[in-house]
C-alpha cells in the first residue's frame, strides 16, 4: 500500500472518476474524504468505500463557496487531524450546453469558471494553512488535453482547464517552500457512464482512432496517475502536467 494512513480528500467524488479516485485511494491504504455538491452521492461512495474494508466519510461540498471548502478542511482535520492529499476533481463538462464561442451565455462561462477553476483555487486555500504546519501535503489538479489540442464549441471548458493547469505553474513555487507538491493530471476523453449518455459510443470510437492505443480511455486508467503524485514516488516533482491520453497527444 502506497498511501498506508494518509488522509485523501477529493472533490466530485459522488459521480464518474471521482468515485473510482476514491476507492482507489482507499485501496491504496488512505483514509478518504468524499466530497461532492452531491452529498447523498458522496456518502454512498464513502459507504461503498467501509464496505469494502476502508475508511472513509462522505458530505456535501460546492466548490464555489470557501465557506463550504473551509468546512470541508476543517471537518477533515477534526475527524483524521490531519490532511495530505487533495485531488481536484470537481467540475462541469457534460452538464455544459456546446455552441459558438460567440453565443455562448455569460452566465454559463461565469459558472464553468466559478467551479472548474475558482473551485480548485477554494480547495487549495483551504486546506493550505493544514499542509503547511505539518509541513507536507500532494495537491493533485485535474485537467483535460482539450486545452492542447483545442476543441470547438467547448471555449469555457476548455479555457477552464487551461487555466487549471496555469493555476497548477503558478502556486507549485508558492507551496514548495512548506514541502507541498502541486501537480496536474491532463486527461484525454474517458469514458465514463455520463459521457457515454452524452456522446454516445461513436464518438468514443473517433478518438480510439487517433489515439497510439485503440482503446478508450477508462476511469480506472486515470487512477494510477493520481496515486503517482499522491505518494512519495513523486516527492520531487512539483508543478508539472501528466498527460493521461492513451497517445493522443504528444509536448
Amino acid at each position: 500500500m502506497q498511501l498506508k494512513d494518509k488522509v485523501a480528500i477529493v472533490t466530485g467524488a459522488g459521480v464518474g472518476i471521482g468515485v473510482e479516485y476514491s476507492k482507489r485511494l482507499a485501496a491504496e491504504g488512505a483514509r478518504v474524504v468524499c466530497t461532492d455538491i452531491q452529498g447523498d452521492h458522496a456518502e454512498a461512495t464513502a459507504r461503498e468505500i467501509v464496505a469494502a474494508g476502508g475508511d472513509a466519510i462522505g458530505f456535501k461540498t460546492d466548490v464555489t463557496s470557501k465557506a463550504d471548502t473551509d468546512a470541508m478542511a476543517n471537518r477533515t482535520q477534526d475527524q483524521y487531524h490531519r490532511i495530505d492529499i487533495l485531488v481536484n476533481n470537481a467540475a462541469l463538462f457534460t452538464a455544459l450546453p456546446e455552441g459558438p464561442f460567440d453565443e455562448l451565455k455569460e452566465e454559463n462561462w461565469d459558472r464553468c469558471m466559478e467551479v472548474n477553476l475558482k473551485g480548485v483555487w477554494n480547495c487549495i486555500r483551504s486546506v493550505y494553512p493544514f499542509m503547511k504546519k505539518q509541513r507536507y501535503g500532494k495537491i493533485i489538479n485535474i485537467s483535460s488535453v482539450t486545452w492542447m489540442m483545442g476543441r470547438p464549441y467547448r471555449l469555457d471548458y476548455v479555457t477552464s482547464k487551461a487555466g487549471v493547469v496555469g493555476l497548477t505553474h503558478a502556486i507549485a513555487p508558492e507551496l514548495g517552500e512548506y514541502d507541498i507538491n502541486v501537480n496536474a493530471v491532463v486527461l484525454g476523453l474517458v469514458q465514463s457512464d455520463s459521457a457515454v449518455k452524452v456522446y454516445g459510443a461513436e464518438h468514443f470510437q473517433k478518438f480510439k482512432e487517433r489515439q497510439v492505443f485503440k482503446r478508450s480511455l477508462t476511469p480506472q486508467d486515470a487512477c494510477g496517475a493520481v496515486v503517482f503524485f499522491a505518494s512519495d514516488n513523486a516527492e520531487m516533482i512539483t508543478g508539472q502536467s501528466l498527460v493521461v491520453d492513451g497517445g493522443l497527444v504528444f509536448h
